[in-house]
């Protein structure tokens, strides 16, 4: 099994910085779906119903299932589909189907596709630094526009 690290982020990887920017992106797409918060300072009234979801539990999901689910499927088997690891799909998969806990199961479903780009980024930079970067920024977006 590998080591978990949380370092080793290649910052002049560009495929990273494109996956950051996807974040906005998608924001904006889920304007045509969602309705945005009118309280744009929601945040800083609710310090606690913002920082659990945008730092406190990508970080625990990120540890738990990309550095020790992931990891530990990935130590009993090579397997890839192109650039996915079986890992990675079976991983995702779990993530998905935690998030049926507060989630609808459109929503839960959604979450899958996400997942596939953080454990990507666990294999690709091995480390969990990217994915949890990558976690919070998009949950942070999410949370920000959408869930105050």
């Amino acid at each position: 099994m590998r080591p978990l690290r949380f370092g080793g982020i290649r910052w002049k990887d560009d495929v990273f910085w494109l996956v950051m920017t996807l974040g906005p992106i998608t924001w904006s797409a889920m304007l045509f779906v969602l309705t945005p918060t009118d309280n744009w300072g929601w945040p800083l009234q609710n310090r606690w119903v913002f920082l659990l979801p945008v730092l406190i539990y990508p970080v625990m999901e990120e540890i738990v299932f990309r550095g020790l689910i992931q990891d530990w499927i990935a130590s009993k088997t090579q397997k890839a589909f192109g650039i996915l690891t079986l890992a990675n799909l079976i991983t995702s998969v779990l993530f998905a189907a935690s998030h049926l806990i507060y989630q609808t199961p459109l929503w839960a479903a959604l979450i899958f596709f996400p997942s596939l780009i953080f454990g990507w980024f666990r294999e690709r930079h091995n480390t969990l630094g990217s994915p949890i970067l990558i976690h919070v920024w998009y949950n942070f977006g999410m949370v920000w526009f959408f869930g105050g």
